[in-house]
């Protein structure tokens, strides 16, 4: 796996009474040493005995000298002909296998065939926990529980091999890769559905499972392997674009339609994808055509649009299909409505405000605001005028704007006031002298 990597998994044991026994006593009492011992834990005083003192175990941490004394230990209640002894051996296995864990797993492919139904249960909940953290000590265990006939040991080994998906991808990837091998469908479905989470770490090899899975004789394969495309098609487009050209012609309805979702996550000026649109547009089933003409909108521009609606109809049966196809071969600045049409003209010029304001002044409607009726502005104060009123009134208004630009009266000079003649002319000055 080329090298060691930081155990991010952390593993827990339960909450109990033995959590409780002082430290130096765990490993006496866990050996048998000391019978029983007696504790207080909440609010209760009760008495605990081996049992306890080996689950107890998980409380010694450290290197050196503690960890062997409890690996120890360990070792010898995974030997014991006591049940119950074998039991908590178990339950305590994959947190002191953190410190040491030599011989342990060893121990646990050999009790997951004990004779005791729970001891077998507890070695397949500690395969579980230990998958996730310890890929390599339990693999081959881990192999041969994926295939188990035992449907409980089976599910316990499947969850362990979810677990590891996370911690080590790459291991969870080999796993999968001796799944898809098997014969029997129902190892290759599981194994399917574990490829959207290996999508994010598992690079190129999840890539490579994903390819082979759509090429899976399993109806049920291939639409879990084509659930990923989609979230493919957002990281990978190259990829999820090899992968939905294959799944888009795939005899199961279900594994093409994943792979037109994976076509919509696609860059719309992405042109495979419009060469993939284009073809499922003439696809035999109806939901492929359906979903690929529906797309055709966001791929083209009107007139290439338009272009393409017009070969599609050719072969196109549907009704409902057909009617669609036709709407997008529709010019709409040409043969649309007048609301279509308008959209596609150019706006008119603005009315310079002093044109309006005149034009208005003699009862001329500018534009498309509509004025205020006569009638009504004269019914503002309950007074009915007649139309000779109205425009008698109009020409006051007229005559008034007209005085305040050309005032009737103008200044008076000085000769004026005192009676002087303004008249004066050159001849009547020649005959006084």
């Amino acid at each position: 796996m080329g090298g060691r990597k930081k155990i991010n998994h952390v593993i827990e044991t339960e909450s109990g009474p033995w959590m409780a026994i002082p430290k130096d006593e765990i490993v006496p009492l866990a050996r048998g040493e000391i019978e029983k011992i007696n504790v207080s834990w909440k609010g209760k005083n009760l008495q605990l005995g081996q049992v306890d003192g080996i689950i107890a175990l998980t409380r010694i941490k450290g290197k050196g000298k503690n960890a062997s004394s409890a690996h120890s230990t360990l070792l010898l209640s995974l030997e014991s002909e006591i049940p119950e002894v074998r039991e908590a051996a178990l339950k305590a296995l994959p947190e002191v296998a953190t410190q040491k864990s030599d011989e342990l797993f060893d121990w646990l492919s050999v009790l997951l065939d004990d004779e005791n139904v729970k001891v077998r249960q507890a070695a397949s909940k500690c395969l579980s926990l230990s998958a996730p953290v310890f890929p390599s000590g339990v693999h081959v265990i881990l192999q041969n529980e994926l295939r188990s006939y035992n449907k409980q040991r089976m599910d316990a080994a499947w969850k362990g091999l979810n677990s590891l998906c996370e911690t080590w991808p790459e291991v969870a990837c080999d796993h999968l890769d001796s799944l898809f091998l098997e014969p029997k469908p129902i190892y290759r479905r599981k194994a399917a559905n574990l490829l959207r989470k290996l999508l994010a770490k598992g690079g190129s090899v999840t890539w490579d499972l994903i390819s082979w899975a759509l090429d899976d004789e399993d109806v049920e394969v291939r639409r879990s392997a084509a659930k990923t495309l989609p979230s493919l098609a957002r990281n990978e487009s190259r990829l999820a674009t090899i992968f939905a050209e294959r799944a888009i012609i795939d005899s199961d309805n279900k594994v093409r339609l994943s792979a037109i979702k994976a076509i919509q996550a696609l860059d719309k000026d992405h042109g495979r994808a419009r060469e993939l649109v284009l073809k499922g547009a003439s696809s035999g089933d109806i939901n492929i055509r359906r979903a690929c003409i529906d797309m055709l909108p966001r791929l083209y521009s009107e007139e290439v649009l338009r272009g393409v609606a017009i070969d599609l109809l050719k072969n196109e049966k549907d009704e409902n299909l057909r009617n669609e196809l036709k709407e997008m071969t529709i010019d709409e600045s040409l043969e649309g409505s007048e609301s279509q049409k308008n959209k596609f003209l150019a706006p008119a010029p603005t009315v310079p405000k002093l044109d309006r304001e005149v034009a208005e002044a003699h009862g001329i409607q500018v534009g498309l605001e509509q004025l205020p009726q006569i009638d009504n502005l004269s019914r503002q104060k309950n007074k009915i005028i007649s139309e000779t009123e109205r425009l008698k009134n109009e020409k006051e208004k007229l005559q008034k704007t007209a005085q305040k630009s050309n005032p009737m009266y103008r200044s008076v000079s000085q000769d004026e006031i005192m009676g002087y003649e303004e008249d004066f002319f050159e001849d009547d000055y020649n005959d006084e002298f």
